[in-house]
């Protein structure tokens, strides 16, 4: 799902607070579609957790299975002052994390559209604290970089303290961005994780 304010929605406001944003996307989710996983990267590993409380909250099937990506679990939020940066101390943060392309910060205009939204997701994370919560029904799944700052393999597993059985934590070649240099083998892993035939996994979602 794309949040507001981004790519194809990119004319609609930004969202800094979870529970609107949350809700926001409720109101989008193919509840009579079948079986689904809820997957996250960073920000959006968050964005799943409390998306599938919320699914419990008002009594609607929950995910077969919550896949988070490249964050310590909600347990363990570690609050920041990023969001409170000038733009000269975001670019900083983009090349501690990698995965901006040079160029994209080098163009005036795409410099300001991704400061803006980069801002906007610091706010959203370092200010975010997770309700308390009865562990999830479903399975839970960690995906990590073995070069990513902010999530080691330690931080990966204390998703177990959100679930009821422990996380299954796969690591990967990679900084924080490890799942798009590592798309295919991300994609196998999500496969077998969901005992899937991993022949498939050959191509990258094209929707987001």
């Amino acid at each position: 799902m794309q949040y507001p304010g981004r790519e194809n929605r990119f004319s609609e406001p930004l969202i800094d607070d979870m529970p609107r944003l949350v809700d926001t996307l409720m109101s989008e989710l193919p509840l009579t579609a079948g079986p689904f996983v809820l997957l996250g990267h960073s920000m959006g590993a968050a964005v799943a957790y409390e998306t599938a409380q919320e699914l419990r909250r008002r009594g609607l099937p929950g995910p077969d299975r919550l896949v988070a990506c490249a964050r310590q679990a909600p347990t363990a939020h570690r609050p920041g002052t990023v969001h409170h940066g000038d733009d000269e101390a975001l670019v900083a943060e983009l090349h501690r994390l990698g995965g901006t392309p040079p160029e994209v910060l080098a163009d005036p205009y795409l410099r300001r559209a991704v400061l803006d939204v980069v801002r906007n997701d610091y706010r959203l994370a370092e200010t975010y604290t997770a309700r308390p919560a009865p562990p999830l029904d479903c399975p839970v799944s960690v995906f990590t970089g073995d070069a990513d700052p902010e999530c080691d393999a330690a931080d990966a597993a204390g998703w177990s303290a959100v679930a009821r059985t422990p996380a299954e934590v796969t690591v990967f070649p990679g900084n924080h961005f490890f799942l798009f240099p590592q798309r295919r083998a991300v994609v196998a892993a999500l496969m077998s994780a969901l005992a899937l035939p991993t022949a498939a996994a050959t191509a990258w979602p094209s929707t987001p």
